[in-house]
């Protein structure tokens, strides 16, 4: 895919790392100055969305696809954002102007407004819109040369009747209990399963698996977020003629596995090569993982939004 070009360059871009500048509600301010108020409903009760972004070398990587889904969200949960996604566009490419990053993560958060200490939003008049740009390393290079382990943990995933896992909201409570299980088990990262026993996704990443040269990855009804890294493996492997199925897997698909890896935003592709103390295949980093590790480090190279400064 082409990448599109965006705008000019910004003014009053810092001089210096320390400078790092935040847009909050259509302003720039200062790190240190991007405060909002105790009173809003997204401190008080995770009542917001939002949506992680990559940018590489000047190219916010599928933005389009992330602010779609960042308006699904907000539609689903009833939050007016605030900005068109052209006025989004604008302000997220300003913000990486104004900090000089060429290479960054991008987080853009709405949240439902300063309220009073009751649930009801309706008494929230005015969302809060805030985009930070920065840097952001989820595991040490190792884990992708190497591969990484992983552990199930007890805590489930979130059934789409409660709080559905296809949103990006900013109650992440359940995702937090599975990391520190993890944590606590000396893990950088925690499986989860959902309500039935099957598997759903890592904290926050999705997962897959490799079998006799099928990619497959669970569906998203089993409770897992429609990753926008994720459909761009699976799009990857469609056009380098991979199979690919979306299947209900369980632990024992995955112990039994040829490759696995874990797949988002800010971890990118990263391998898994032992699942609760089971190896899975050689042990290292399979061949259609590294394959799709390059496929997708190129496809970063040119699908979005490109900017100059």
């Amino acid at each position: 895919m082409s990448s599109k070009s965006f705008g000019k360059s910004g003014k009053g871009l810092r001089t210096s790392p320390t400078e790092l500048h935040v847009y909050l509600n259509g302003e720039f301010v200062p790190k240190r100055e991007a405060k909002i108020s105790v009173f809003d409903h997204g401190l008080l009760y995770g009542d917001g969305a939002f949506e992680g972004i990559r940018a590489y070398n000047c190219l916010v990587f599928k933005l389009e696809e992330h602010l779609t889904r960042l308006g699904e969200s907000a539609h689903s949960i009833m939050l007016r954002v605030p900005l068109s996604s052209e006025e989004l566009t604008e302000a997220i490419v300003e913000t990486l102007k104004r900090n000089r990053l060429r290479d960054s993560y991008i987080r853009v958060v709405v949240t439902r407004g300063e309220g009073d200490l009751g649930l009801d939003p309706r008494l929230c008049e005015k969302p809060n819109i805030f985009i930070i740009t920065d840097k952001i390393i989820l595991y040490p290079e190792s884990f992708y040369r190497n591969g990484m382990d992983i552990i199930t943990v007890p805590t489930v995933r979130n059934i789409p009747e409660a709080i559905n896992p296809a949103l990006k909201s900013l109650n992440y409570l359940n995702n937090i209990l599975a990391k520190l299980e993890a944590s606590n088990s000396n893990y950088k990262e925690a499986l989860m399963l959902n309500d039935a026993g099957y598997v759903a996704e890592c904290t926050g990443d999705n997962i897959f698996m490799v079998k006799n040269g099928i990619l497959q990855t669970p569906p998203t009804y089993v409770g897992v977020l429609r990753g926008i890294t994720r459909q761009a493996i699976m799009d990857l492997a469609l056009r380098n003629d991979i199979p690919c199925q979306e299947r209900v897997l369980t632990r024992h698909d995955l112990f039994n596995a040829d490759e696995v890896f874990l797949t988002g935003t800010a971890a990118e592709v990263v391998p898994v090569v032992k699942v609760d103390g089971r190896k899975i295949g050689t042990g290292k980093p399979g061949k259609m993982t590294r394959k799709l590790m390059s496929a997708f480090r190129d496809l970063t190279k040119r699908d979005g939004i490109r900017y100059t400064f």
